[in-house]
């Protein structure tokens, strides 16, 4: 097979183990065909209020001010006199567009909706604007539509300001917020001159949403302890007084009128949201009027709290009443009396309702039956695409206990045993969420068992080739080979093996009508088990010939990769092991070599410096942007320096000067879009143009002068870095100058190991087809390793942190401040893939100088990289806090993105370094 022809297949393999991942453990749990339950037959409220305060932190919201004020004076004085507080308990992953249908819809949305930036529906569903009478909207285009999309009728009313509005180098993002509150007022005075409009506002179950996207602005922008994150949540706090005022007024004061206050999600220090990190999921709940209970002691809470939030806030003396985030989709539809959402997993909250206790045992008795009905139609579903004979039903809910319990529900309600009744409801529907989980993970075990033969069957599909082209360890099969072979190792019977359970397989899996993707998931490691076992030959020469021969190096490099690759696993959860394994890079030639030169103390020097930054914060908590102009000017003296003392006399000068200008561009733009910044002035057109220039010409510049090693090297880096200045925010500026550093020690170490005198860094060229390719030895597996290091220490060691929802739109202010998740995504994911780039080239010049084949180091890289992968793929779960769920997805999603990445990698590199453009003929 072809390097590009492996390349190709290796990538498609990848992406169906990617994709697994989603199936495994991201299936949507939705399913329709339910009958509506109506919540409550006697309704307190006949309207309803929302206020959805995006990325306000429960602790930011709740703790008094540095003076003993609160933060919301008038909301505080609602928690002491008139109504309901607790911490709404979000899950990941902690953004807007989950936050909100895990709050209006009540389930916890999967994150197949991040494939459309959380704003488009990838599956309908059912809300409480749906099943309102009426429901008007004001707030962020990024979050009414996908609510007004999915209700059936023409009965959820939006207005939304543009999105340029959305913009985080504002002065003041507070403005979103008071648009929202003079758009209502608005409406409210337009109403009592329309008669019709006034018709549809008497109506009962209609729903107010106000969605106030100031403080997650201000909070990316600012950061949730600063000024402006304060004084919006003041804002907010007078906005909601007013309206309040307003609508009481508007409806007389009838007292049919219920508040809820919430958010979707919190936010980190460092203004981030998307993981499991506490002061993401932690919310505040405030809710006040028609059919919500007033204030009570402390005595009366139905919880033991011991997180001692309570008296840090100085709430110690009232009943505190928590909810998760979905509780309070069916608090709302009970309090308006409308059908609660059929999606929904939310468990009526009932100690905050203010009704009877038959009404409370009747609306959690439909609650329990609304949760049965999904229950019912999962477990049709996957009794029809299972085998009869296979199929293994919930043993604790069968139908007939089905029966048993709603029957002895009823008969409780009917004898007026509310209290006896309500721990019935709320047992069946803990009953039906534990089997809604078990038909939800029903075909785990078979999915995660193919996965796993796919990942080892692809491993042994590589040794395979590697052993037979680059280790000199091929077998070739004569015809009187195969006639001597016993039966059940012969290829015939193989193929026809693997074709039986291939068939098998397609039967079982179209009989149970089961997704296109499970034949995939199935197939693959049938198709890469068939190759490795047709070469069973190679693996016993092999055997031989390890037994013959002193094997121990190659056995004791082999065990000390595995470790390596371990620790490697183990620094995703303790990034101090990079350091450690910075130290220990450092002082290796020292111990395994005699030979001592100026090159291994500067390496060791090096290394050591990169051993600080792992320990660092992270990038984000904070900015410093004269630690990344102080980067800027040390990587340009530095290019200085090389250009005048190796590379004077080299081709390609006038290109070299153009990228170091190019950098002093950048050095100057940074300046200048951060001075903006800090004095409030938002991103200037002048430096938002320089900044895509500098992006988009940065790339050509490499491939414009000579193919030689050294002064490419130099162009790369040049290239890149203007690009990762803009884009940096703190130390990793610092980082990529020391690391550029070590990878140039690491090529002249592999040099010296490799005693390559006759390969001058200038004189060799990355065009010059490779001579003298050899067979692997154990050093080779060592690079390897290196390699793999460098790959996963260029985006740790930067402070990027092991989750793919974080989001700091801070890095990005230089090219975009408006709003857009996709373009400043894409620029994020471009700073974490350059230093990986330069991990490559460098990769691809020790290949050159070693004469190592390219597909070999491939080829043991790929190896390398699925036992990790594999790893975390065993360390996904389902259970504990939703930050150790969250994160141990983000690891193997991080991994296998790095899997496929890194044969992308080799392809970029090798344009990188071997391509060239000539302006002009010579």
């Amino acid at each position: 097979m072809k390097t590009w022809q492996l390349i190709i297949f290796g990538v498609t393999v990848h992406l169906i183990f990617f994709y697994s991942i989603f199936d495994i453990y991201f299936t949507s749990p939705l399913v329709h065909g339910m009958t509506p339950y109506v919540s409550n037959q006697n309704p307190p409220a006949k309207r309803l209020v929302l206020f959805v305060t995006d990325g306000l932190r429960a602790d930011k919201f709740f703790e008094p001010l540095e003076n003993d004020k609160p933060t919301a004076p008038y909301l505080r004085s609602v928690i002491e006199t008139e109504g309901v507080w607790g911490v709404s308990h979000t899950r990941v992953p902690t953004e807007s567009r989950p936050g909100h249908v895990a709050i209006i819809a009540g389930f916890y949305e999967d994150v197949s909706a991040v494939a459309k930036g959380w704003k488009e529906n990838p599956v309908e569903f059912d809300s409480v604007f749906n099943e309102s009478r009426f429901t008007w909207s004001w707030g962020s285009p990024d979050i009414l539509p996908m609510f007004a999309k999915g209700a059936s009728g023409d009965h959820v009313f939006m207005d939304y300001y543009p999105s340029e509005h959305e913009d985080f180098a504002a002065a003041d993002s507070s403005k979103l917020d008071t648009w929202v509150f003079d758009k209502v007022k608005k409406f409210l005075l337009e109403a009592a001159k329309d008669p019709a409009l006034m018709e549809k506002l008497s109506k009962d179950k209609v729903v107010f949403f106000l969605h106030l996207l100031g403080l997650d602005t201000n909070g990316h922008s600012h950061k949730p302890y600063s000024q402006e994150y304060i004084r919006n949540i003041a804002t907010v706090d007078d906005g909601i007084q007013e309206v309040v005022q307003l609508l009481e007024e508007f409806y007389h004061h009838d007292n049919r009128t219920a508040y809820i206050v919430t958010a979707d999600h919190g936010m980190t220090d460092w203004g981030s949201h998307g993981a499991g990190h506490p002061s993401e999921t932690l919310t505040p709940l405030v809710a006040w009027g028609a059919g919500i209970r007033k204030p009570r002691g402390q005595e009366r809470n139905t919880q033991l709290y011991q997180d001692g939030f309570a008296e840090k806030w100085r709430l110690d003396n009232l009943q505190r009443s928590d909810v998760q985030q979905a509780d309070l989709s069916p608090l709302m539809a009970a309090l308006i009396g409308i059908p609660y959402p059929v999606n929904s997993v939310g468990v009526l909250p009932l100690e905050i309702l203010d009704i009877s206790l038959h009404d409370q045992a009747e609306a959690i008795f439909s609650n329990a039956l609304q949760i049965l009905a999904q229950f019912k139609v999962k477990m049709e579903q996957k009794r029809e695409t299972t085998l009869s004979q296979t199929f293994r039903p919930f043993i604790e809910l069968t139908e007939d206990k089905q029966v048993l319990h709603v029957r002895k529900i009823k008969n409780l309600i009917k004898e007026g045993q509310y209290e006896e009744s309500i721990k019935e409801s709320l047992n069946l529907m803990a009953l039906a969420f534990q089997g809604l989980g078990y038909y939800q993970n029903y075909d785990r075990f078979l999915l995660g068992l193919s996965i796993t033969a796919g990942f080892v069957g692809w491993g042994f599909y590589i040794l395979t080739l590697i052993l037979q082209d680059h280790v000199g360890v091929s077998y070739k099969r004569t015809f009187f080979d195969e006639l001597n072979t016993p039966f059940l190792l012969s290829r015939k019977f193989i193929h026809g093996l693997a074709a039986t359970v291939a068939m098998v397989i397609i039967l079982l899996l179209h009989v149970q009508s089961l997704p296109w993707t499970y034949y995939l998931y199935c197939l693959v490691p049938v198709l890469l088990w068939v190759c490795v076992l047709e070469s069973w030959p190679v693996y016993v020469t092999a055997l031989q010939k390890l037994w013959s021969t002193n094997g121990s190096p190659i056995i004791g490099t082999m065990i000390f990769c595995f470790v390596v690759l371990e620790a490697v696993v183990a620094g995703f959860f303790y990034r101090e092991i990079f350091s450690i394994g910075f130290a220990a890079l450092g002082v290796w030639p020292l111990l395994a070599y005699k030979s001592r030169s100026t090159n291994q103390y500067v390496w060791l020097v090096t290394c050591l410096l990169l051993s600080i930054f792992p320990l660092l914060p992270v990038v984000g908590r904070k900015s410093n942007y004269n630690i990344v102009l102080l980067a800027g000017l040390t990587a340009f003296i530095i290019g200085c320096v090389i250009n005048r003392t190796y590379l004077k006399n080299v081709k390609g000068a006038e290109i070299r000067y153009v990228q170091l200008s190019v950098l002093l561009a950048a050095i100057y733009n940074l300046w200048s879009v951060s001075s903006s910044i800090h004095r409030k002035e938002g991103l200037h057109g002048v430096n938002q143009a320089l900044s895509w220039l500098i992006l988009v010409t940065s790339a050509v510049f490499p491939l414009l002068g000579p193919t030689q090693v050294l002064p490419r090297l130099f162009s790369v880096t040049f290239a890149f870095f203007p690009v990762y200045l803009l884009l940096s925010l703190l130390q990793e500026g610092l980082f990529i100058v020391c690391f550029c550093v070590v990878l140039f020690s690491w090529i002249q170490l592999e040099k010296e190991i490799h005693i390559a005198k006759e390969k001058n860094l200038i004189t060799a060229d990355f065009s010059s087809p490779l001579s003298g390719e050899r067979h692997l030895v154990a050093e080779d597996i060592r690079r390897s390793v290196f390699y793999i290091f460098f790959i996963l220490v260029a985006f740790y060691s930067t402070g990027n942190i092991a989750s793919i929802n974080s989001f700091e739109p801070s890095a990005v202010y230089c090219f975009l401040t408006v709003f857009n998740p996709f373009v400043m995504g894409s620029l994020l994911m471009l700073k974490n893939i350059l230093p990986l780039v330069l991990v490559a080239c460098s990769f691809q010049t020790i290949q050159i100088l070693t004469h190592i084949p390219t597909r070999a180091l491939f080829m043991i890289v790929m190896i390398m990289s699925d036992i990790m992968a594999l790893n975390f793929f065993f360390l996904v779960r389902d259970y504990g806090s939703w930050l150790e769920i969250g994160t141990s997805i983000s690891h193997y999603v991080i991994v296998m993105c790095m899997n496929i990445f890194l044969m992308v990698l080799f392809g970029v590199s090798h344009i990188l370094t071997n391509v060239q453009i000539k302006l002009f003929k010579s």
